[in-house]
C-alpha cells in the first residue's frame, strides 16, 4: 500500500459501519477512516511535479484536506467518499503550490481516471470517465477552455494568459471558479451513478 494505489482494504460494509460510528462521535472510527485513505494523499502528491523541498509540506496540506473531507463528509447524500476526498485533497495541494510557487503543477487527470478502479474495487472506470466528461460539459465556454488548456493540455498559466490577453491571476480565478462549479456539481449528486 506504500504506492498509494490501494486506498482502503476495508470492504464497503466495514467502511459504512465506521461512518455510522463517526456520526455518533466515535474518534477511533474517524482515525481509522483517515488512516485508510492516507495513501491517496501520498499518491496524489507524487502526481504533482513539486520540488523535493516542498514535498513534506505538500503531504501536510493533503492530510489537512483529507481530515477536512472526513469531518465534513455528509453520508446522507449517498455520494462516494473517495470522490469528495479526492477533490478536497487535490484542491488543498494545488492551492498550496499556487501560494508557494505561483504556479501549480497539475496531476495527470487521465492517469487518475485510468487507475481509479485500483482505489476502490466497486468503481467502474467508464462511469468515472462519463461523470468527469459530463461535469466538464456543464462549464461555461470560457471556463471550459481554461480548464482544457491548463489541465488537459498541461499548458502553463502564463502562456494561456498571454494568449487571452489577461493576467495570470485572472486565469487562476477562472480555474478556481470552474473547479468550484465542478465540486458543487459533484456534491449535488448530479454525477452518473449506479444508484
Amino acid at each position: 500500500m506504500s504506492d498509494g494505489k490501494n486506498v482502503s482494504s476495508m470492504n464497503p460494509a466495514e467502511e459504512s459501519a465506521l461512518w455510522d460510528a463517526i456520526g455518533a462521535g466515535d474518534d477511533e472510527s474517524r482515525e481509522k477512516i483517515i488512516m485508510a485513505y492516507r495513501p491517496m494523499v501520498f499518491w496524489l502528491a507524487k502526481k504533482f511535479r513539486a520540488p523535493y523541498n516542498s514535498y513534506a509540506d505538500l503531504i501536510q496540506e493533503g492530510m489537512i484536506g483529507l481530515i477536512s473531507a472526513v469531518d465534513n463528509f455528509d453520508v446522507s447524500r449517498s455520494n462516494r467518499f473517495i470522490t469528495y476526498a479526492y477533490y478536497k485533497v487535490r484542491g488543498r495541494m494545488a492551492n498550496f503550490l499556487q501560494r508557494s510557487e505561483a504556479k501549480a503543477p497539475k496531476p495527470v487527470e487521465d492517469e487518475f481516471l485510468e487507475r481509479m478502479d485500483s482505489f476502490e474495487a466497486d468503481i467502474d472506470n467508464m462511469e468515472w470517465r462519463l461523470a468527469i466528461k459530463e461535469g466538464f460539459e456543464q462549464l461555461p465556454a470560457r471556463e471550459k477552455e481554461i480548464i482544457s488548456s491548463l489541465i488537459i493540455e498541461g499548458r502553463r498559466a502564463a502562456e494561456v494568459a498571454i494568449e487571452h490577453g489577461v493576467g495570470v491571476s485572472h486565469i487562476y480565478r477562472l480555474q478556481r471558479r470552474a473547479i468550484s462549479r465542478l465540486r458543487s456539481w459533484f456534491a449535488r449528486g448530479d454525477v452518473t451513478s449506479g444508484a
